[in-house]
């Protein structure tokens, strides 16, 4: 990992009362462009912000809720700003860096916030101007909402924030400037290589998407239970894993195409152990199980204690309706 300029960096708010940065781009307006916008504005992590998405419409309305500028193009949007965020599906970051690398200006630092690294490292960094600082970044946050009235100022607060800076990276200024960034919005920075982020997102939160579309999918597709009966009696997992279901497809799509190699080792260990857990059932061997499930209940207490979620009682969800 690349750590060494963290140990002593402090947070932003003690090193000046001065934003990160002065202009901000952000392309793509959906949750998490839309967060941003908001966070930035909230926590004057930006002194003005420029909007730009290829939808007409999610550019008219991010313009009636007051997120910002909005530039009709993205060359329009990412001229004279400091740093510039990506915030779109992964498969199309390449082709928007093309489009805009003639307007970037020097020193400007380009970010994203795609949940796969190699695969942006790779489609975007050639486009990058010399003199222009591309640092990939992936904010640990997000829900299975979209759009632009999706976006919350608080998405990112004491949240993690991985960004990747490449392996010879020669501009330790921008790192800070970017690591202050998102230390602003109420994130928790971490700094590692790119190999390492997609090996870990793809056991965190790209094998668990697939499992829940998966398991989605089969249910509704079993001949002995109706679509009405699945969700009538909805017990507590199989709701969660619809939650996670719901999640923007052409996103997770991209996702899965573009970490293919780290997705399929995980998938491969994920399918040795649930074929373990297949013969425990069909030989009786409660003791396996037993372990296997002290095990697992023993992980989700230490995401509690470190305060990755909470322990309240059906996430306060509540009861569901008797309708």
């Amino acid at each position: 990992m690349i750590r060494s300029f963290l140990s002593s960096a402090s947070s932003w708010q003690d090193d000046s009362l001065t934003s990160p940065v002065s202009r901000l781009a952000i392309i793509g307006i959906g949750l998490i462009g839309s967060s941003i916008a908001r966070a930035a504005k909230d926590h004057s992590a930006c002194e003005t912000i420029c909007l730009y998405d290829g939808s007409a419409d999610v550019r008219a309305r991010a313009g009636e809720i007051g997120l910002g500028e909005i530039a009709d193009t993205v060359t329009a949007c990412v001229k004279d700003a400091d740093l510039i965020i990506l915030c779109t599906p992964v498969g199309v970051m390449g082709e928007i860096a093309e489009a805009m690398a003639p307007a970037l200006k020097s020193g400007a630092i380009v970010s994203d916030v795609g949940s796969v690294k190699s695969a942006v490292q790779e489609a975007v960094a050639p486009h990058i101007p010399e003199g222009v600082h591309f640092i990939a970044g992936h904010p640990i946050a997000g829900t299975e909402k979209s759009g632009p009235d999706a976006g919350f100022a608080s998405l990112f607060e004491g949240r993690w924030c991985i960004i990747t800076p490449p392996d010879e990276h020669e501009d330790e200024a921008s790192v800070q400037t970017l690591t202050k960034f998102w230390e602003a919005l109420g994130s928790t920075v971490e700094v590692m290589s790119v190999s390492r982020h997609d090996r870990v997102l793809a056991i965190t939160s790209h094998l668990p998407h697939l499992i829940a579309f998966n398991i989605v999918g089969t249910a509704h597709d079993l001949e002995s239970v109706t679509e009405g009966e699945v969700v009538k009696f909805s017990a507590g997992g199989f709701r969660d894993f619809t939650r996670i279901a719901a999640s923007d497809p052409v996103m997770w799509r991209d996702v899965f195409l573009n970490n293919k190699e780290a997705v399929l080792e995980m998938l491969g260990r994920f399918n040795e152990d649930l074929s373990a857990l297949q013969r425990a059932i069909r030989w009786g061997d409660g003791e396996q199980l037993r372990s296997f499930f002290d095990r697992s209940r023993g992980i989700r207490k230490s995401i509690i204690d470190a305060g990755q979620d909470t322990a309240d009682d059906d996430f306060g969800r509540g009861k569901p309706s008797s309708k």
